[in-house]
């Protein structure tokens, strides 16, 4: 069967971090949405989203195909019932289609006019909005340490450290992890391989670090905190999840936040994630294009991929900011910054995208990484993007 995951409408609500990546390539959890149902169904998927994602996420072609919406979790009875469509059916749930099953297909955009519609009505785990990356991070933190350990047995865990539910530890082989403290009496504790986990951590689950990420020394890290593929992250950390290759490598506060590919915050960078009132917090949408009600009363800092700020950086609750922006100087920024944002609070100017690839070029080669063709005309579509007149 050709498994293919598909964005529906809503991708727009998810911006900024789908600007650069399909809904399926957002990591929740120890894995990515994609990587989950990949490894429910063992084998590889493709991916029907929007035109300009297509020459970097492939539509691949087949005479029989399963087709499951990229922003939905799976589970064992959706699973069951996804297994049991027919070609030419599809399942909804409250008018949202969540998987269909057909013969050859070649159309690159979803069309699933004429199929028999089944209704699913049981229990379903969304992702809808930039904050519930964060906000359901836990309990997918749990289901995906389940589905990666089933019938595997952890490294030996250093005597150094001190574990507490070491039954709730699993360490991958090649990981380091030396003279801290593993606290999985609240949620699992998940090491990947290659990754390190230097002296003195404090790490309270759930909480997931990816291949070759590194935690450094005496971080202070509260479940669920993922930390992706490539990362280096230091200081405090609450609830937050970090993508991959992503570096928050000194002291400094980031909660209830998501953080793209390839960003950098400078030392001392913090985010407030409580406003002063303890009111909810509102955060823009671009779907919209207003400020909308999250109904939290936390929430810290969305940042897209390839963006960056300088040494003590203050970011309010609910700051949203774009891609490939670049951020320094004294003062809050404002709540949204824009993609290819180069200033501070009082002045800016628009980050030239020949600048912003070079610099996107030799991030990718520090890490043994090519910034390639797709790279490059991805990047300059969002900078065209940016340049248009607002509607």
């Amino acid at each position: 069967m050709n498994l293919i995951l598909f964005d529906d409408n809503y991708r727009e609500h998810l911006l900024p971090f789908t600007f650069t990546r399909p809904c399926a390539d957002l990591r929740v959890g120890i894995l990515t949405i994609r990587e989950k149902w990949e490894m429910t169904f063992g084998c590889k998927s493709s991916t029907i989203t929007v035109d300009y994602l297509t020459p970097k996420f492939n539509f691949i072609k087949a005479d029989e195909n399963l087709f499951i919406n990229s922003r939905l979790f799976p589970n064992a009875d959706l699973v069951g019932a996804i297994v049991n469509l027919k070609k030419g059916e599809q399942l909804l749930s409250d008018d949202k289609v969540l998987a269909a099953k057909s013969g050859a297909y070649s159309n690159n955009h979803i069309n699933f006019t004429g199929f028999q519609k089944i209704e699913y009505k049981n229990e379903l785990t969304f992702i809808s909005n930039t904050w519930d990356i964060f906000k359901l991070n836990d309990v997918a933190i749990r289901e995906d340490f389940e589905r990666i350990i089933s019938g595997r047995k952890s490294q030996v865990i250093d005597k150094s450290n001190s574990i507490i539910e070491p039954s709730l530890v699993f360490i991958e082989e090649g990981a380091k992890v030396m003279c801290s403290i593993l606290n999985a009496s609240t949620g699992p504790v998940y090491i990947a391989r290659g990754a390190e986990v230097m002296e003195g951590c404090m790490i309270r689950g759930p909480f997931a670090l990816g291949e070759n990420a590194v935690l450094k020394m005496g971080a202070k890290v509260y479940g669920a905190t993922t930390i992706g593929p490539g990362c280096k992250v230091g200081g405090e950390v609450s609830n937050s999840v970090l993508f991959g290759n992503s570096n928050k490598a000194h002291d400094g506060f980031l909660g209830n936040s998501v953080i793209g590919e390839w960003c950098n915050l400078g030392a001392d960078t913090n985010n407030s994630n409580l406003k002063n009132n303890y009111s909810e917090i509102k955060v823009w949408n671009y779907a919209v294009n207003e400020y909308v009600n999250t109904r939290l009363q936390f929430c810290g800092l969305m940042m897209g991929d390839h963006s960056k700020c300088g040494i003590n950086t203050m970011f309010n609750t609910g700051t949203v900011v774009g891609v490939c922006a670049n951020i320094f100087g004294a003062g809050f920024p404002k709540k949204l910054i824009p993609s290819f944002y180069w200033g501070s609070a009082d002045e800016s100017e628009m980050f030239l995208i020949d600048k912003a690839v070079d610099l996107a070029t030799k991030v990718y080669e520090r890490r043994g990484k090519v910034f390639d063709k797709k790279e490059k005309e991805l990047l300059e579509h969002l900078f065209m993007m940016q340049l248009k007149p607002k509607e």
